[in-house]
């Protein structure tokens, strides 16, 4: 009985010492460090990469012309939807004509009866001045048959002119488009009284949108790259509100010759073609302008993270990852411009992004390696 005793103690004594020999094992291997994590990583260098400005613009129309009531009238007609694209010499309003009509008729009326006693003057004086040469006369009458005929003529040039000015009244009558263009709101009513002076005279307005232009500033620095883009003409290229490229290209038609003493700004403005008018006047825009080269390092965008500090990339270097501070520039195609906090030949992490730690142990390959 005692022999089982003490076989019993010595099998239990053996179990606990292999149980704690065991757990020593596992808490080792739960302290051993984990494996380095796998990432792709490219050998940065520098290179020329193209010199891109970027401001917010507005597009406005080419040309943009009020169309108002040049005589005071009756809108009679509107010729237009609203919104219509319009060609040049086409009818838009018709104000009443008849009483510009009757105007032109009572010019033309006196213009008649003047001339008849232009004829008349002009007869008296060459019949008073064949009896004033034959001294049958005094030369005092023949001088005011002279001043009578003279006056006659210029009585009609002045109804001449006043019936030009009937037609040209009357003319007006008719409110035709001066460009091709599309057609705003119409701010006047069919029936209301409309005049060349006061609120009424604006009838509605006509912007030709093709082109189109859109206007922008730079600051002075940038102004100053783009002058200093090596005699090369810039490029500039439009991006709409929802991040989309417009795909007709841009041209600059004008530089502000001063700087804005108020916001130190330079005012820009650009071309651009608007066949199918995808573009409206006042729309939101922002606008991309490439000018001249400057040495940069270039890294995918996927690969420049940001947090409460500002852009950052992950480095391997000495088989760890680094968290390097850069200050990015602009964006090269899919690729982004890196002006400070690389070097050539630094390895630029641009994988496993996400699960990367300060100075966790990294098994860097190169892009393209297995």
């Amino acid at each position: 009985m005692r022999i089982l005793l003490i076989l019993s103690v010595a099998i239990l004594a053996a179990c606990s010492q292999g149980d704690a020999k065991q757990g020593k094992d596992v808490a080792k291997d739960a302290k051993a460090a984990p494996p380095p994590l796998g990432v792709t990583v490219i050998d940065v260098a520098m290179r020329e990469v193209p010199v891109t400005l970027e401001a917010v613009g507005r597009t406005e129309g080419s040309r943009e012309v009020q169309i108002r009531a040049r005589v005071a009238g009756i809108l009679e007609k509107q010729e237009f939807q609203e919104g219509d694209a319009i060609k040049a010499g086409a009818t838009l309003f018709e104000i009443e004509r008849a009483p510009f009509e009757i105007e032109l008729q009572q010019a033309r009326g006196a213009l008649a009866e003047i001339r008849a006693r232009e004829e008349l003057a002009q007869q008296e004086h060459e019949r008073l001045k064949g009896l004033a040469d034959k001294r049958a006369i005094s030369q005092k009458e023949a001088d005011q048959a002279a001043s009578g005929a003279r006056q006659a003529q210029a009585a009609v040039q002045v109804a001449t002119a006043r019936v030009r000015q009937a037609e040209l009244n009357l003319s007006y009558t008719k409110v035709v488009a001066p460009i091709d263009g599309v057609t705003g709101r119409a701010l006047q009513s069919i029936g209301s009284l409309v005049s060349p002076s006061g609120d009424s005279a604006l009838l509605t307005t006509l912007t030709r949108s093709d082109p189109i232009w859109v206007r922008f500033s730079l600051s002075e620095p940038e102004f100053a790259k783009l002058r200093g883009g090596e005699g090369k003409e810039a490029q500039v290229r439009i991006e709409l509100a929802d991040g989309t490229a417009y795909p007709e290209p841009a041209k600059l038609n004008f530089s502000g010759s001063t700087v804005d003493s108020q916001t130190s700004t330079v005012q820009m403005r650009a071309e651009l073609s608007n066949p199918r008018l995808a573009l409206l006047p006042g729309q939101f825009v922002r606008v991309r302008v490439t000018s001249g080269t400057v040495q940069a390092i270039v890294v995918p965008q996927s690969a420049v993270l940001q947090n409460e500090g500002g852009r950052f990339v992950w480095v391997a270097a000495d088989g760890k990852a680094v968290q390097r501070a850069i200050k990015a520039g602009s964006w090269v195609g899919k690729d982004w411009a890196v002006l400070e906090g690389l070097r050539a030949g630094d390895q630029v992490i641009v994988d496993n992004l996400v699960r990367l730690r300060p100075n966790a142990p990294v098994a860097a390959k190169k892009a393209g390696q297995a």
